[in-house]
């Protein structure tokens, strides 16, 4: 009984090493108040850039009920630097289903699904220190029911 304990053990201790990614530098969800997101709620994510060097990829996260009413989400970043000097700031348009057929996109469960969108490849930080994302849903629509939350993740690019 004792061995299969250690050996049970042992490979839930590989499993969560191997689900580990080790070019990520940063990842944080937000959760949505009643799972809406209003234009006057942006969620800021800060994160630390040790090594200039290296060039970055940084994503969205979007969580989403299939409630959501339309088949694509406007979000803006603004990103900006230690020293609070905008970086850049973009506009960027996520496909949440497929226009043509409503299916969506993302891993689901349920009637809920995850994206993981590519926002800015490459990136570049040209000085070390803690950077600032901010995100705003850009719709057309004040309230936007069925986002249940966002996120960013930054992980080094693939060389």
């Amino acid at each position: 009984m004792r061995q299969l304990f250690r050996l049970l053990s042992g490979l839930s201790m590989l499993l969560l090493l191997a689900a580990c990614d080790p070019g990520q530098v940063y990842e944080k969800n937000t959760d949505l108040d009643e799972y809406v997101w209003g234009v006057q709620v942006k969620p800021t994510f800060e994160f630390t850039i040790a090594d200039t060097t290296q060039r970055y990829d940084v994503y969205f996260n979007i969580r989403n009920a299939s409630a959501y009413g339309y088949y694509n989400l406007y979000v803006q970043h603004t990103l900006t630097d230690p020293a609070g000097r905008p970086v850049s700031k973009l506009l960027h348009q996520m496909l949440l289903m497929d226009p043509q057929t409503g299916e969506p996109n993302g891993n689901g469960t349920g009637d809920i699904y995850d994206h993981q969108f590519l926002a800015l490849p490459g990136q570049r930080f040209h000085q070390t220190g803690t950077y600032k994302l901010l995100l705003e849903q850009y719709m057309r629509q004040d309230q936007l029911p069925g986002i249940m939350a966002v996120g960013v993740r930054v992980a080094k690019a693939a060389k």
